[in-house]
């Protein structure tokens, strides 16, 4: 089945990119007000979904560098023991593996393309994995007030010259950072970088806040790739679905 939710919004017009001279790396392409055109379907070419560290490879995991910057996370000593257990039993106790969204950052490098929208008062991403989808409001607006968690969090954004910084806050503590057993708890705090590399390459940097997880704030940084084919579209990936149809099948 098709993703209908791409054609839900309005793609805004590009301003025609100019020639780069010989030698030159091409512009990035520009949206009718000026910004950065971030539009296309993009998506990871890492292994961070299964590892966001250094790792070997084990059965269904290839082997992966981090996107972890110096490859290390801050735990506390309390934490890094739940991270220990988390690993040992990650093939049962990862979110994931329930069918549940990821989360932000996590979405952001699982193995599957995703589709970003742009106007001047947000950014809109649809996700083929689980139809998650995020809208980064860009007008100004404030996060809303209250006790309030969601899976994916309430996002907003500015712009800082060329760079989309992107500010999430509200996330649960349901999910994992990988299927590692990396984790966080509901005072995650993230900030995203979107800066475009050039026309087909988008730096994503995300900076994490947990004083109740980790000593001190820590980083990811990795590329996202953009989708060339022909025709391409996001299609499905709903993976509650094959975990209910599997527990029909094995009653």
């Amino acid at each position: 089945m098709r993703y209908g939710f791409t054609c839900a919004i309005a793609a805004a017009v590009l301003v025609a990119a100019p020639i780069a001279a010989a030698g030159q790396v091409p512009a990035s392409p520009r949206t009718v007000d000026g910004r950065p055109n971030l539009q296309g379907i993009w998506q990871v070419l890492n292994t961070a979904a299964w590892d966001i560290q250094d790792h070997p490879a084990r059965l269904g995991v290839p082997a992966g560098q981090g996107v972890v910057e110096g490859n290390e996370l801050p735990y506390r000593p309390e934490a890094l023991e739940k991270k220990r257990r988390n690993f040992e039993n990650r093939a049962t106790a990862d979110p994931e593996s329930k069918g549940y969204l990821p989360g932000v950052p996590r979405i952001m490098y699982m193995p599957f393309p995703f589709q970003i929208f742009q106007t001047p008062d947000y950014v809109a991403i649809a996700f083929e994995y689980n139809r998650g989808s995020r809208t980064i409001y860009t007008n100004g607006t404030p996060h809303p007030e209250g006790a309030i968690n969601w899976w994916m969090g309430d996002s907003r954004g500015r712009w800082e010259g060329d760079t989309l910084v992107v500010d999430v806050t509200q996330l649960n503590d349901l999910t994992w950072l990988d299927m590692a057993g990396n984790f966080h708890s509901d005072a995650l705090h993230v900030t995203e970088r979107y800066t475009a590399v050039d026309a087909d390459h988008i730096r994503y940097e995300a900076t994490l806040e947990d004083p109740k997880v980790f000593t001190r704030p820590w980083k990811l940084n990795l590329l996202l790739y953009r989708r060339l084919e022909q025709n391409l579209q996001i299609l499905d990936y709903v993976c509650v679905d094959f975990i209910q149809r599997k527990y029909v099948t094995s009653k």
